[in-house]
């Protein structure tokens, strides 16, 4: 295999809504390079990209996918994307070392919701980007009215390409930068002269085109006001300036299942998106270096996707980015500070691999046999340890599940075997709840959680019931109260002594201390579980030994982990310990404890107790027709509607909403929106319940007890 210099690599990301075609497109730029000799098909289970069993049980993609092709001397990288929002994780890690981002269009559809938000995560690392509009060799499309919407929603569009007879027949395409038509005949291109139907529109486009790239440039724009045109090399050259400044979002078009298009998607990124040294950066975690993939750079490669593949085992994916690195070399992981060796260096295409002996700064590879690497490590040589990469920051998963196995004794198994998809998958976390008594597992929606349980099913052999997971109320207090209990215990010999006297008082921030009993000592206690527990000694006289109040704080401590009302987690509570009496003999710790534990139980009930829920700040995409309803069933959720946003023909309505109510929500919202919704929720506070909810809480609670 060759290996290529910096300046001839090119790396992109396939990315855009799910079934828009960009597997397609990956098998036709393959079959194009010679990589492939006939093209595969998702339908057939045949493409390179789509190789896992789950992806030919479900017919799309489910996991990101690394591929390469040699094109008119460049290497060009490409990442196939899943679109499904609940494999969001595989986009945002491609987009963080790729240097460009190819959109791709489902020619049927309006601008969907899938393509504003990865068109936005381009933005957000400030990617070049160009679109590719496939599927126009579909029945209904209107290619006019597509360029409209996508130039009101994304501004600076520009067309490379546009279709001569989009639709069932489609077979042609005009290339007004060439100007030259190409057709397509059984998978053989032929270029020809523009029609003459064609000409005047095809030299409006030029026109425009040529407006685009000269616009950026003011050299360009002299000679365009000089000429009133400009060669295809300065045409080039405008645009290569404007796609790196994001000034200018070049459009083609294909139909990929009939190789239409994709020579000339490969020909656009081989001569136009940038080198990985012309754009951007990476730095260390501590701001110390900043490596530009440059040969002269440190060696540097940083893993940003593991994955389990059959016969090879646990595979990790890097790119170089500083550099170079050989087959044999030996590195340090700047994280851990362990000890690694490269003894083989591959490149991937799908599940098909080449082995490379070099491989220089800006291209990826992968490596198979580490000892301890994941995702988010960076590699260097021991005598020029730069320190860790920036890592990739995924969002945090807000779906949540519980999750049991069948069969009990595959309990230790289940977690493992979550516990090996989370290594190859970050974003899907689990926990054990010790407050909730659960097995949680945190994801993307129920897509995410449906994959899981697919591995568990049919790679772990792990039978499981998911479940909606129970809610982690908490207690609080409204008002002052106070309470005094006297533990006395005899029994032959040493007994057992403590009185304690207490007055409770609801903790707000920046509060006052109370002056019925003047402080000496207070300690502030952050609770693991969120809030505070101020303990005050008030004691004047030595009523109580100042040696009995870290058990005085156990005993609170025991309280407020099972509190009064219904067992959950207490917060945000002033103690001040006033009074309370010792015996010279049988006073000892056991005694303060159970008798502030006791006090603290009788003071809570008499201080205006109240339950409190979660409440997350839900975030809802959604068409600006289904507005009505979605409000309507989020107002039915208990939500408070916070505001709403347009963002082009959709509505961001934003609400806090408790997390009890958003049980199943997203099957409701893609009930409401037929599948065009998407929402996210981020923990807000925590909030008093309503009435009739406490009722219905506690009434649950007793009976649980009784049960018990």
């Amino acid at each position: 295999m060759k290996v290529y210099q910096t300046k001839d690599i090119r790396n992109v990301a396939l990315i855009g809504a799910a079934k828009s075609g960009k597997t397609s497109i990956a098998e036709a730029m393959l079959f194009e390079a010679g990589i492939i000799n006939r093209l595969g098909n998702i339908d057939d289970n045949n493409t390179v990209s789509d190789y896992r069993p789950i992806e030919l049980d479900k017919k799309n993609s489910v996991s990101s996918t690394v591929l390469f092709a040699e094109h008119k001397g460049k290497k060009v990288n490409f990442i196939d994307t899943p679109g499904f929002p609940g494999y969001k994780g595989d986009v945002y890690s491609a987009l963080s070392v790729v240097d460009t981002a190819v959109i791709v269009l489902n020619a049927q559809n309006d601008v969907e919701i899938g393509t504003e938000r990865k068109f936005r995560w381009a933005a957000e690392r400030n990617l070049p980007t160009f679109f590719v509009m496939n599927h126009l060799d579909h029945e209904n499309i209107n290619f006019e009215n597509n360029i409209a919407q996508l130039k009101e929603e994304f501004k600076n569009i520009v067309l490379i390409q546009y279709p001569v007879n989009p639709g069932l027949d489609f077979d042609a395409f005009i290339d007004v930068l060439q100007m030259k038509m190409f057709k397509y005949t059984n998978n053989k291109m032929e270029v020809l002269d523009i029609p003459e139907s064609e000409m005047e529109k095809a030299k409006e486009l030029h026109g425009e085109l040529v407006e685009s790239a000269a616009e950026g440039d003011e050299t360009l724009m002299e000679k365009f006001f000089e000429a009133d045109t400009l060669t295809e090399e300065e045409i080039l050259q405008g645009l290569r300036k404007g796609l790196l400044n994001r000034d200018v979002f070049p459009l083609l078009v294909s139909a990929a299942t009939k190789n239409i298009g994709s020579y000339r998607i490969l020909d656009f990124i081989a001569n136009n998106v940038p080198a990985p040294d012309q754009i951007g950066s990476r730095t260390t975690v501590d701001g110390e270096k900043e490596l530009t993939c440059k040969a002269d750079d440190p060696t540097a490669l940083f893993i940003y996707k593991t994955s389990k593949e059959h016969h090879l085992g646990e595979v990790s994916f890097f790119k170089v980015f500083g550099g170079e690195v050989v087959e044999g070399m030996d590195l340090i992981s700047s994280n851990k500070g362990t000890k690694e060796r490269l003894s083989q260096i591959m490149l991937m295409n799908g599940k098909n691999r080449d082995k490379v002996e070099k491989l220089y700064a800006g291209d990826f590879g992968a490596a198979i046999k580490l000892k301890d690497v994941k995702t988010n490590t960076t590699l260097c040589e021991a005598k020029n340890n730069i320190g860790a990469l920036e890592p990739i920051v995924f969002p945090e998963p807000f779906h949540i599940i519980a999750i049991n196995p069948v069969n009990s004794s595959d309990d230790e198994k289940m977690g493992l075997a979550i516990n090996e998809m989370h290594k190859v998958d970050p974003t899907l976390q689990i926990e054990f709840s010790r407050e909730l008594k659960q097995t949680l597992v945190k994801a993307y929606g129920e897509l995410h959680i449906k994959t899981m349980k697919w591995y568990l099913d049919n790679e772990y052999k792990i039978e499981t019931e998911i479940f909606s997971p129970k809610i982690a109320y908490r207690e609080t207090i409204t008002k002052s109260a106070k309470a005094d209990y006297r533990h006395k215990k005899q029994s032959g010999g040493s007994g057992q002594f403590g009185e304690v006297h207490m007055l409770i008082e609801p903790y707000i921030e920046g509060m006052e201390d109370q002056t019925e009993f003047p402080v000496r000592k207070q300690e502030v206690y952050e609770l693991e579980w969120g809030g505070k527990l101020i303990l005050n000694n008030c004691i004047v006289g030595g009523s109580i030994d100042a040696k009995y109040f870290p058990a005085i704080y156990k005993g609170l401590m025991e309280r407020m982990e099972e509190g009064p009302l219904t067992g959950s987690y207490a917060r945000d509570i002033v103690v001040n310990v006033y009074d309370g009496k010792m015996h010279p003999v049988d006073s000892n710790e056991i005694s303060f404890k159970l008798a502030a534990r006791h006090a603290f139980s009788t003071a809570f009930k008499q201080a205006g107790p109240k339950i409190m829920e979660p409440v997350y700040l839900v975030e809802v995409l959604v068409p600006e027709d289904k507005m009505g309803d979605t409000m309507t069933d989020l107002q039915g959720r208990r939500a408070i509607i916070e505001g709403m946003e347009g963002q082009g023909k959709y509505q961001l309505l934003k609400a806090k909403v408790p997390l009890a109510e958003m049980d199943r929500y997203a099957t409701a919202l893609s009930s409401i929106t037929s599948g065009k919704g998407e929402y996210t929720m981020v923990y807000d506070s925590y909030q008093p319940v309503p009435g009739d909810v406490q009722t219905e809480l506690l009434k649950k609670y007793e009976a649980e007890q009784e049960e018990e």
